[in-house]
Order: C-alpha cells, then sequence, then structure tokens
C-alpha cells in the first residue's frame, strides 16, 4: 500500500485537480490523505443556505468531509489558515492569510504530516497555482518546502492544460459566451510541460457526486452539474500533472503508487 496525500488550499479545491486520482487510488488499497490549508471562509454562497449561526467555515468544513469521503480519503486536516482572497483584494493585506504566513513554519507543520504518513506521493500545485489565486501560489511554495523536509521522494504539481482547455472552447463556443474565460496565457501549464495525464473517467461518477457535495460552492460547479455526461467526460476525465524532478520527455499515465 502506498501514500497519496494532496494538498489543496481552499474546501472543493479537490475536486477538480486530484479527485479522480483520489478515487482511484483508493480503490486500488491505496491509502489517501488530503491537507487543506485555509476554512475557504472568504468564498461566496448562494444567499439563505447557511442556517441561523452557521457560518461558512463552518458549512465548507462539513462539505469537504462528504466530498473526499466520496473521492476515497481516508483522513482529512485542516491546518486552519485564514482564506486570502481573490488576487488583488484587501484580504490579501491580513498578516494571518495564508499567503502571508511564514513558509518555513507552514511547510513544518504539513511535513510532520508527511512524516506521520509515510508519503509517497504529494500534489501540489504548479507555480502560478492554476490561476493565479494567492492561496494556491503558496500551495506551491509551502508544499515543495515540507516536501524537502520530509523526504517525500515524488512530488507532482497539478495543472490543468490549458491546451486541452483551448481544444474544448473551440470545440463548443457556447462556453466562451455564457462564462467569463481564463486567460489561457497563464491559466493552467501547456502540454510541452505537463508530464503526466492520468484517464480519471472511471471516477466520474465520484466527481460529480463530490461537487454536488459543496453546496455553497455552486457557483462555481453549476455549469458543470448541468452538463451532459459526454461534455463531462471531455472536461473533466483527465487530470494532468507536472511531476517535479522529471527527465526530459517523461510521458507517464498514472502516478507512482
Amino acid at each position: 500500500m502506498s501514500v497519496l496525500v494532496c494538498f489543496h488550499a481552499h474546501p472543493d479545491d479537490e475536486v477538480f485537480t486530484t479527485g479522480g486520482v483520489m478515487r482511484q487510488a483508493a480503490d486500488a488499497g491505496h491509502r489517501v490523505v488530503v491537507v487543506t490549508a485555509t476554512d475557504g471562509a472568504l468564498g461566496e454562497a448562494p444567499d439563505g443556505i447557511l442556517t441561523d449561526g452557521e457560518s461558512l467555515a463552518e458549512r465548507r468544513r462539513r462539505e469537504l468531509e462528504e466530498s473526499t469521503s466520496l473521492l476515497g480519503a481516508q483522513r482529512v486536516v485542516l491546518l486552519h489558515y485564514a482564506d486570502s482572497g481573490m488576487a488583488g483584494t484587501p484580504e490579501n493585506e491580513n498578516p494571518a492569510a495564508f499567503c502571508n504566513v511564514d513558509v518555513e513554519e507552514a511547510a513544518a507543520r504539513l511535513a510532520a504530516i508527511l512524516v506521520e504518513e509515510s508519503a509517497d506521493v504529494v500534489t501540489i500545485y504548479d507555480p502560478n497555482g492554476g490561476y493565479g489565486h494567492p492561496d494556491h501560489v503558496q500551495v506551491h511554495h509551502v508544499g515543495i518546502r515540507a516536501a524537502e523536509l520530509a523526504g517525500v521522494p515524488h512530488v507532482y504539481e497539478a495543472a490543468v492544460s490549458r491546451d486541452h482547455i483551448r481544444r474544448l472552447m473551440a470545440a463548443n463556443p457556447e462556453w466562451s459566451e455564457n462564462a467569463q474565460p481564463p486567460d489561457l496565457d497563464t491559466f493552467g501549464l501547456p502540454d510541452s510541460e505537463i508530464t503526466t495525464v492520468v484517464d480519471v473517467t472511471s471516477a466520474m461518477d465520484a466527481k460529480r457526486a463530490a461537487m454536488h457535495a459543496h453546496a455553497t460552492q455552486i457557483g462555481d460547479f453549476g455549469p458543470f452539474l448541468q452538463m451532459p455526461e459526454d461534455q463531462l467526460r471531455a472536461a473533466f476525465g483527465q487530470e494532468w500533472f507536472r511531476r517535479r524532478g522529471a527527465p526530459a520527455g517523461l510521458a507517464e499515465s498514472s502516478l507512482p503508487l
């Protein structure tokens, strides 16, 4: 049995980038651990969804627990750092925000979990955090340092293929009409930098169920929940990674579990 630790910034981040490999690893008998850096308190939730006296952070924690259970995680650890908010917002200036915490301090906390779990593989984000979110970028830095401290042999940067998104948008022009597309010059990584493409179509039912579990984040997941099955598989049936320290030309179809 190998141990996969997936390090994310916010509750719900696990679904898009690593949900499929988590479910497949668990189904293959491996141990899956999710570590979430922040409480996600600055996310946007639909009006009226919270009960009286319930905070968004409390609800998102419960949603995370349900989602990760569906995706096969045996353990969930929250580091309870403050959400930094989107790039350029006033919350970025909060000294307690995750984007501003000391990397060595945060890495030591994560490294302790990696050592305790005897992690074989840890996933983080690419250097731009996918789309530039300050907390995602900090996950990249903290995750790299923690893996060094803990001696984790395999570190993978989860990233969306920007070339894949371009192909999907070209094939489905209505997506650009109905939503603001990302800046594909900076979003994710190009195919030329991706080392590992995992077919996770066998985990699509679990990924869709995990999306439903994050009811407060329906603004993020809503459009995808209405997709026909073939479009959902086209959009999310693969997960992409860049293996740190990989030899030139490496092309993998799975993580080393």
